[in-house]
């Protein structure tokens, strides 16, 4: 009898043994499916990355075209405004010039009295 529970025992440790082995297995592949499924993710990650980088490098291209096309005219109605305006002072200049003067050194006597 001793001989069948030397065997019984053999067996049960031959059996833990393998056991562990299948567990250890077990292990690994979760291990490496992990590490894949975590790398699979990060690729993922990366292609949706660019995709949206391009997508939002596309919308500011072509919305910076249209604000640089109307500062671009803004900028232009503002010089023919400048212009103008420089036009208007330089076209009356001798005038205003001579009113101001006649207007400082002319007393008149309303003017006088109100001070």
């Amino acid at each position: 009898m001793s001989a069948q529970k030397s065997a019984g025992i053999q067996l049960l440790l031959d059996a833990e043994r393998e056991a562990t082995k299948i567990v250890q297995k077990a292990r690994e592949y979760r291990t490496k499916r992990v590490r894949e499924a975590r790398d699979e993710a990060k690729k993922e990650i990366e292609a949706y990355k660019a995709q949206k980088e391009a997508e939002f490098k596309k919308f500011e291209a072509e919305h910076t075209q249209g604000n640089q096309a109307a500062q671009e005219e803004a900028n232009r109605e503002a010089e023919e405004r400048i212009r103008e305006i420089k036009e208007a002072g330089n076209k009356n200049r001798e005038q205003v010039i001579k009113d101001l003067l006649h207007a400082v050194f002319t007393p008149t006597p309303e003017a006088m009295a109100a001070h």
